[in-house]
């Protein structure tokens, strides 16, 4: 039984590491623009009878009545709107609706919910994170090259890129059935493992940037409750620990 107890113990100190490290992961991004928070899934273990189908004389009458502790599961991302906030700069583009605008760094597509957009020294218009290595690509699937010669550029609700009264592209939008099957890739951007994009047409806000969706109290509160769970776990580890040594002394003492 003492046994059985380290081994939850323990899985709820795995499951609360985990969940602090989702936490601090969602805190350190809390200003990066257009970010998805992760959320930590946790399932119910069975007891190892019923998990593995062992026959009837392998089972326990007491154990497998308990519950099998704990696992992690694959974090979820949550895709939902984030705050909208007015920065003024023509560049900048807000994401209103489902969809991900398309980067490309000359080998590969990614795509991303940050519309914090600049113009590198070629003329591209890239995303500002990053060095600007991921350039925007329009509906077309090239990228979008602004003129130094004409007006600054102005993005409408449609994405459509004009330079006064010439457009010189729109901006691609694409979404995905399951977005879960998306990866985070770094810099900002999500990777397509499995899913296929289909063309979006989201409605946009130029002038404007998506806010991180993950929110700063809900997040301490949720740490300091993943804390104090772990730091639980580890003491019925530690009682339970010292009390199998005991009772391994006094079983030495009495043979």
């Amino acid at each position: 039984m003492s046994s059985y107890g380290l081994w939850l113990s323990a899985a709820g100190m795995k499951v609360n590491d985990h969940r602090q490290a989702v936490l601090a992961n969602n805190m350190a991004n809390v200003h990066t623009t257009g970010f998805k928070q992760d959320l930590a899934i946790v399932t119910q273990r069975k007891v190892e009878s019923r998990e593995d189908a062992y026959p009837f004389d392998l089972q326990h009458p007491v154990l497998d009545g308990l519950s099998g502790g704990v696992n992690v599961r694959e974090s979820f991302h949550d895709f939902s709107q984030g705050a909208v906030e007015q920065t003024g700069k023509p560049l900048d583009v807000a994401m209103m609706e489902d969809g991900f605008f398309v980067v490309s760094d000359g080998t590969k597509e990614r795509y991303t919910r940050d519309g914090a957009f600049a113009v590198n020294a070629e003329g591209e218009l890239v995303l500002s994170a990053a060095n600007g290595r991921w350039r925007v690509l329009d509906e077309g699937g090239a990228r979008i090259e602004i003129s130094p010669d004409l007006p600054e550029p102005t993005v409408s609700e449609d994405g459509t890129i004009r330079q006064g009264e010439d457009a010189i592209g729109r901006l691609q939008t694409v979404t995905f059935a399951d977005k879960q099957s998306l990866r985070k890739a770094g810099e900002n951007v999500f990777e397509a493992t499995d899913e296929k994009p289909e063309a979006a047409n989201a409605r946009m806000q130029a002038g404007a940037l998506e806010s991180s969706n993950f929110d700063v109290m809900t997040g301490l509160a949720s740490m300091i409750e993943a804390t104090r769970a772990y730091e639980m776990n580890a003491n019925l580890l530690r009682m339970q620990d010292e009390m199998t040594g005991r009772v391994v002394s006094t079983v030495g003492r009495l043979n």
